[in-house]
């Protein structure tokens, strides 16, 4: 999230957190904006980092890949090379 939107977002959950305290809110998001959505909402924030597993990845890449109904768009090399750096990006981010 970023700019007016953003502000806007924020100012209607503080809001929606000020008017009813027991609500509970899921947000979702990447790392670096951890320390924005605790400022941002007063600090009322729970953090619960959630990281797949490798094995997870490739059995979900795997899935889809079976799925390709055009069987010739794919050499075994390309495949390897999926299965591959794919996990291997996602588990840096």
């Amino acid at each position: 999230m970023c700019g007016r939107t953003s502000n806007q977002a924020f100012n209607s959950l503080n809001q929606i957190l000020q008017k009813s305290p027991d609500t509970r809110i899921f947000m979702t998001g990447r790392p670096h904006i951890e320390d924005e959505i605790g400022k941002r909402l007063s600090g009322r924030v729970k953090t619960v980092r959630i990281t797949p597993r490798r094995d997870d990845i490739i059995r979900y890449l795997r899935s889809k890949l079976d799925e390709d109904t055009v069987l010739d768009a794919m050499d075994s090399s390309l495949e390897e090379d999926i299965l591959k750096k794919i996990p291997e990006d996602i588990s840096e981010m």
